[in-house]
């Protein structure tokens, strides 16, 4: 594939790469729903189409990126297997594809992560690492083990593969908003590290250069949107804190940002209350189950962060693996 450099010097991914990580996934990754539904576009005064990645392979769209680095990694190169950090869905996408790859994974993530994340990483086959978010460097450690094993890194966001692999996202979004009749305005994505916000912006701009892509984070962790802002990576003050335990990365990714200066078109940021109401609403008139940071394009539209009024607007509802106990909570106050 053809590898560009960026203004920084950084081999950044294609819309060619994106299609080649659709035909390296193949079958593996659900081409999940592009829903819509009357009482969203009401509220709207819009149309507002959900691309629900909660109906992914691991229950959120971290697969695909996961599976076409880690299927493109060399076994005797890394006879160790993989090494990823995570809070959860990058966790289970890592461990899936190594093991339907023959490969060993550990993956190291923060003690404080939902129950539900870790248990389901363990059954996917890999071996789970601890460590307190707050006063440890997971970067550090997961660079020991990947000396210790001999094994790869495969990092959350900033990543060539992983970032042609989510991609695929905006692919499939592009393409059943056209088998609908919808032309697309815009497209909000969750960000946390902004793997998968820039993949789909490849894609987008690729299908349609005047559709806008936006990212959306929890606040007080919209290093993301300072740095669009400034021109310059920007760094959270806080590692913790958001109810959104998938969206809390300190800082873009270097290749993540070299992509979004060129595709993104803006940042947004959305409150813990605005989240809560979008996995309330998204419960009870869509009938859908949506983790905190999978809702959080769903919390930017109904929290009107941007114009919808006569506009098709897709919003990507990245992930479904919360904790039943906190769902409940959640959706019940």
């Amino acid at each position: 594939m053809s590898q560009p450099i960026s203004k920084t010097g950084l081999h950044v991914p294609t819309i060619a790469d994106v299609r080649a990580a659709r035909e390296r996934i193949g079958q593996l990754a659900v081409v999940t729903p592009l829903i819509e539904h009357p009482a969203l576009n009401a509220l709207a005064g819009g149309r507002v189409l959900l691309k629900a990645e909660t109906m992914q392979r691991v229950g959120a769209f971290k697969f695909r990126g996961a599976y076409n680095a880690v299927s493109q990694i060399d076994k005797k190169r890394f006879p160790g297997g993989v090494v990823a950090c995570s809070s959860g869905n990058h966790a289970q996408g890592v461990a899936a594809a190594a093991t339907l790859c023959g490969m060993a994974s550990v993956i190291v993530m923060p003690a404080d992560a939902p129950k539900m994340k870790l248990a389901r990483t363990k059954a996917f086959g890999a071996e789970v690492v601890t460590f307190d978010r707050a006063t440890e460097d997971r970067d550090a450690i997961a660079a020991r083990l990947c000396e210790q094993r001999k094994a790869a890194l495969v990092h959350p966001f900033d990543d060539f593969n992983v970032i042609a692999g989510q991609g695929t996202v905006g692919l499939e979004l592009m393409q059943q908003a056209a088998a609908v009749g919808a032309a697309v305005d815009a497209v909000i994505v969750c960000c946390s590290g902004g793997g998968l916000v820039t993949g789909i912006s490849l894609a987008v701009k690729a299908a349609s250069a005047a559709t806008e892509v936006y990212s959306v984070e929890p606040a007080e962790f919209d290093d993301f949107a300072r740095s669009l802002k400034s021109g310059r990576r920007e760094r959270n003050v806080t590692l913790s804190g958001s109810i959104c335990d998938a969206l809390m990365a300190p800082s873009p990714g270097e290749i993540n940002f070299a992509i979004a200066q060129n595709t993104i078109s803006g940042g947004l940021v959305v409150t813990d209350d605005e989240l809560r109401a979008a996995m309330r609403f998204a419960f009870l008139e869509l009938k859908l189950v949506v983790e905190p940071g999978g809702a959080a394009a769903l919390a930017a539209v109904l929290a009107k962060k941007i114009p919808t009024q006569g506009r098709v607007v897709v919003a990507v509802l990245s992930g479904g693996n919360v904790d039943p106990a906190d769902f409940s909570a959640i959706i019940n106050a």
